[in-house]
């Protein structure tokens, strides 16, 4: 880990890295605001941890963390300072402080609290990473749910990533109608209206006759998710499934 330690007292900053080398981290150490933030930018992205002592010489650690969050967002901070009144809490939170550690200080107290928030951190980053990687995965979909997607480009539906294979157009149509409404339930006059394009003034048992074959078609690949609600219609659902699944 590398760690970037502003603080003016380099007794404390002594004491640290002792601490830091124990760890077999990489530590740099800045004792004034204005050091800190040269420092800083000779590595923005490189830096795992800072440690912000709020009372320095030269600028002082909000002026410094409010330069710091300029440039990164995403660095975590911990804030150091003798000062242990609410709003001065609050304010340093404000600015972008991640954590704030009040002197004096335990240095094994704070070498936890700087893990815990390297940890959190990395957990961010492989969460932000796998919803990037979900997000250009399902950027072909028109409908996405957490069990189904629907791309009305390929006319493909997918149920736990299983395709919905052998849907005519009129049940795709049907199935996307109900897909990108979940859970609000559907007359059959409505749907006849909506899916047929027309009013329709024949039998409305044609939606049923098309629910049910779409519901066969789905059926082979997963668990049902068009639900029928007794003398009104027909919703989609799957917020069951993982439920069924588990049971």
């Amino acid at each position: 880990m590398k760690i970037l330690m502003i603080e003016d007292n380099k007794s404390v900053s002594e004491m640290m890295s002792m601490f830091f080398q124990k760890e077999n981290w990489d530590a740099h150490f800045a004792y004034d605001g204005d050091e800190g933030v040269t420092l800083f930018k000779t590595d923005p992205e490189g830096w795992d941890i800072i440690t912000l002592d709020l009372n320095l010489p030269g600028k002082d650690g909000m002026q410094v963390a409010k330069e710091i969050r300029e440039i990164s967002k995403t660095v975590p901070l911990i804030m150091l300072t003798a000062r242990d009144s609410e709003s001065d809490q609050v304010l340093g939170l404000e600015l972008g402080a991640d954590d704030y550690v009040t002197k004096p200080f335990s240095p094994i107290t704070l070498i936890a609290r700087i893990k815990a928030l390297h940890r959190r951190a990395e957990i961010g980053d492989e969460e932000a990473a796998q919803h990037l990687d979900e997000n250009k995965e399902n950027a072909d979909f028109d409908v996405v749910t957490d069990h189904f997607k629907l791309s009305t480009k390929t006319r493909e539906a997918y149920l736990d990533s299983q395709l919905i294979g052998g849907l005519t157009p009129k049940e795709f149509d049907l199935l996307h109608t109900l897909a990108k409404n979940p859970k609000q339930v559907f007359s059959r006059e409505k749907l006849l209206e909506l899916v047929w394009d027309y009013e329709y003034f024949g039998d409305e048992r044609t939606v049923d006759a098309h629910i049910k074959k779409l519901r066969q078609k789905i059926e082979k690949v997963g668990p049902q998710v068009i639900q029928t609600v007794w003398g009104v219609g027909y919703k989609f659902d799957d917020s069951g499934i993982a439920a069924k699944t588990e049971e």
